[in-house]
C-alpha cells in the first residue's frame, strides 16, 4: 500500500534529519513502540523530538532513551513523563541481531523517524549506524553539491 498523501492515517510524528548527515546508515528496522494514552494523543499534535535520542538494547529488551514527547495539556491525571525510557517492540532474532551488532561491531541504534502507519498505530523506524568522521562528512556534502551543479549544468543544455 502506497504510503503519503493517500493513506488518511499515516503521518510522520517526528523525523531525526541529522541522523543521515551524522551516521552512514547501513540498515534499517521498524519496531513498535510502548505508549501512554497521552503520549499517543500528543504525538498526533506532533509534540515529540527524537533528534538527540537513541536506541539501546539492555538486559535483553530494546529501549528508547531520551526521547521527547510533549507533555498533552488535557490529560489531567495521567500525565506522562517527557523524557522517559521508552520500550521498543522487535522479534527475538531482530533483537539479537541488534545486540550482536552494536556490541561486536560497534555499531550504534539511531532512531530514524516516529510516525504511525496505515493501521495507525506508532511505529518507529531505527537506523543500524555507524559514526561518520570529519572527512566523511565533508566528502558527502561535496558529492550533494556536485549532484546539484551537474543537474543545473544539464538544465541548461
Amino acid at each position: 500500500m502506497a504510503q503519503g498523501k493517500s493513506d488518511p492515517n499515516y503521518k510522520i510524528a517526528a523525523e531525526n534529519r541529522r541522523a543521515r548527515f551524522d551516521y552512514a546508515i547501513e540498515d534499517d528496522i521498524e519496531c513498535g513502540i510502548i505508549l501512554e494514552g497521552s503520549e499517543v494523543k500528543s504525538l498526533r499534535l506532533g509534540g515529540a523530538n527524537i533528534a538527540e535520542s537513541y536506541a539501546a538494547v539492555e538486559d535483553g529488551e530494546l529501549w528508547l532513551v531520551n526521547s521527547y514527547i510533549a507533555p498533552y495539556l488535557q490529560a489531567k491525571s495521567f500525565k506522562h513523563e517527557e523524557r522517559r525510557r521508552r520500550k521498543l517492540l522487535v522479534s527475538r532474532k531482530e533483537l539479537s541481531n541488534l545486540w550482536n551488532q552494536t556490541q561486536r561491531k560497534g555499531m550504534t541504534l539511531v532512531p530514524l523517524v516516529l510516525y504511525f502507519n496505515h493501521k495507525g498505530m506508532a511505529k518507529l523506524k531505527i537506523g543500524i549506524a555507524k559514526g561518520k568522521k570529519l572527512h566523511d562528512k565533508r566528502d558527502t556534502s561535496a558529492k550533494r553539491d556536485w549532484g546539484r551543479q551537474k543537474q543545473r549544468l544539464l538544465k541548461q543544455g
